[in-house]
Parts: C-alpha cells; sequence; structure tokens
C-alpha cells in the first residue's frame, strides 16, 4: 500500500491553475521531494495533502483512504512550517507536546514521548527555555519535534530549512534525513533548493507551471533529464546546450568536459571568465557564439582569454528536441563526442 496518492489533482484560484492534473504515489518509509522553482505549485501541493487547502478536482489517498474533507490529524500527518511556528510564550517542551495536549493525551504518555523525542533531536537542555532563547536550528529542531511527537505516519515538510544559513542548511538536512531513514517515516519535503533535494530524497519530483516535470530518482534527473527544463536545473552548474543539425540540441554537463591548454585536440574554444572555488574552478568558455561551462581543478584553471580544447566522453553527451525540448533516444554508437561534433561543425550543421 502506498503511503500517499495523488491521483489527477488540480487546484484553481479563480482563472489561475496553480496545480495542473497532477499525480505521484509516495512509497512507505520514503523521503519525496517536491522540487522546483517559485509559483511552481509544490508548496499548493503539499497544503493539500495536508488539508489545508482542498483540490478543485482529483483525488488524494493517504494509507490507502481517501482523504477528501478531512482535517491534518484525522488524515494520519503532521506538519512542519518554513516559519517555525512556535508559541512564544510556552517553553520548548510545551510547543512540542501542544499538539497531544489538545487532543487531550493522558500526561505520562505525552511524558514519554517527549523524553523520546528530545533525545532524537538533541533538545533535552533546552526543554524549560522558551523560543527567544533559541538559535534558528534550535527553533527548527523544535518545531521538527512537534510533528515527530504526534506520530503520524506521514510528514510534511514545507521548506523547513529557507530561514537558515548555508551551513546550518546543510547540518540540519543531513539530520533529517539520518532521522528519517531511522524512524522509517514517510516524509514529503518542498524546496526550491537542488542541492536539498539531490542529497536528501529517494525520490524528486520536479515542477514546473503546475506540471510534473520529471519524477524519478536523484540519479536520474542528474543522468537521464527528461527535458530541457530538468537539465537545466538539476546540477550545480547548470547544462551547456549547443545547437544541432535537424532541430536537436547537444547538452554537455560541465564535470563531464575536460579543458586542455593543447589545441591539438579537441574542440577549440575561449576562455572569457573562470570562477575559483578553491579546491575547483568553474571555466566559461566561448565556442562560436555559445557559452560553455566546465569544471576543472581550482589551481591548473587556464586564464581569462586562452585557446583551449574541450573534449567529453560521447556518453557524456545529451541530446534533445529544439523545439519540444524533451530528451530524444540516440544509439550508443551516434552518441556525439567531439571527433563527431568538429564533423558536423566542419559541415556548417552547428549553429554555435
Amino acid at each position: 500500500m502506498k503511503s500517499v496518492v495523488v491521483r489527477s489533482v488540480s487546484k484553481l484560484w479563480g482563472d489561475a491553475r496553480a496545480v495542473d492534473n497532477v499525480s505521484f504515489d509516495v512509497e512507505p518509509g520514503t523521503l519525496a521531494v517536491l522540487l522546483g522553482p517559485s509559483g511552481c505549485g509544490k508548496s499548493t501541493t503539499l497544503r493539500m495533502i495536508a488539508g489545508l487547502d482542498e483540490p478543485t478536482s482529483g483525488v488524494i489517498e493517504i494509507a490507502g483512504k481517501d482523504v477528501t474533507g478531512l482535517t491534518g490529524s484525522s488524515r494520519g500527518v503532521a506538519m512542519v512550517f518554513q516559519s517555525y511556528a512556535l508559541f512564544p510564550h510556552l517553553t520548548v517542551a510545551d510547543n512540542i507536546t501542544f499538539g497531544l495536549s489538545v487532543r487531550g493525551t493522558p500526561k505520562a504518555e505525552m511524558a514519554t514521548r517527549l523524553a523520546k523525542v528530545a533525545a532524537l533531536l538533541g533538545l533535552g537542555p533546552l526543554l524549560a527555555r522558551k523560543p527567544s532563547q533559541l538559535s534558528g536550528g534550535q527553533q527548527q529542531r523544535v518545531a521538527l519535534g512537534r510533528a515527530l511527537i504526534a506520530e503520524a505516519p506521514v510528514c510534511l515538510l514545507d521548506e523547513p530549512l529557507s530561514n537558515l544559513d548555508a551551513q546550518l542548511r546543510q547540518e540540519l538536512r543531513h539530520e533529517i534525513r539520518a532521522l528519517q531513514q531511522r524512524l522509517g517515516i514517510t516524509m514529503v519535503y518542498v524546496t526550491h533548493d537542488q542541492t536539498e533535494a539531490m542529497s536528501m530524497a529517494d525520490r524528486v519530483i520536479l515542477m514546473r507551471g503546475g506540471k510534473i516535470e520529471q519524477n524519478g530518482t536523484p540519479a536520474d534527473l542528474y543522468e537521464r533529464p527528461a527535458n530541457i527544463f530538468t537539465a537545466k536545473f538539476i546540477g550545480t552548474a547548470p547544462m551547456s546546450f549547443l545547437d544541432l543539425d535537424g532541430g536537436r540540441v547537444l547538452g554537455l554537463r560541465a564535470e563531464d568536459i575536460a579543458v586542455s591548454r593543447d589545441t591539438a585536440q579537441g574542440v577549440h574554444a575561449t576562455v572569457t571568465s573562470v570562477e575559483y572555488l578553491g579546491a575547483e574552478a568553474l571555466v566559461t568558455c566561448t565556442l562560436g557564439e555559445r557559452p560553455v561551462l566546465a569544471r576543472t581543478r581550482g589551481a591548473g584553471a587556464p586564464a581569462v582569454g586562452a585557446r583551449v580544447a574541450l573534449s567529453w566522453e560521447p556518453a557524456a553527451a545529451h541530446v534533445f528536441d529544439a523545439s519540444s525540448g524533451n530528451r530524444l533516444a540516440i544509439d550508443p554508437g551516434a552518441a556525439i563526442g567531439p571527433s563527431h561534433f568538429q564533423t558536423l561543425q566542419s559541415q556548417g550543421s552547428i549553429n554555435a
């Protein structure tokens, strides 16, 4: 049985279609990430799973039950918000147990659950403090504790780390992932940060304009992007694109391109900028009129203005249809490596 089933769900605000016929399943005990740019419909989808908004059409099931019209607690879900939503006048302990106390949970059971959650999240020494006495990371742990103490089978998280600094975000995403795996709970996690999605998720559901662009493992989205949008959105440096003949587009990832000062072999290009990142550098080259990004060792990066040769393994090349943007299936024998690219260039089949 699936933990969460979203089937043909749409949400309209007047004439605006915030979510457009979205369908996906979430397996029990997995972490699924709804990923995409602002306004893509990911938070609206999460709110509909939580019962905070009702779909205009479609069905949502949790643990095999249609949850239309049910509240969050009746649905068997708990939620962590972007804003920690803590009560400033309550202690950490009372914030964590607030939902249980409202539902009339016996005090002995509340105390047992609180001790367990506080130990999991390292909140034991902070239980008597008020939210104003906590750091941002500690407040987010309290918000997470409030969700976990409910012992709901599904936990929903709406951009929970976006208010934190970069280092703390990295620490907490590791903690949340480890906690999810240790407890074996199902999580649906919303973020616009593809690094969060790729490092945490069992499955990534990439959205744009209210629709799903691709639904797969992080490796699926990185190694076989379904379309140009996915190829651009996924990756710490955006994929570079070059026009080919026949309405095709060649896509290359920066980490798959080797840069050499020996211009005897490879595709000739000119370095236009170098972004030094320490152990590595992101080198922008101009190939014809198109920018191409390549990742090199930081200490060995070429200088701006240098003439270089670019090369890549043919299997690393991605080819897309220029009009639809969709990925094209290419026979391995016809994969486009540097030699093939140079042949097309000499034939005037490359518009770069």
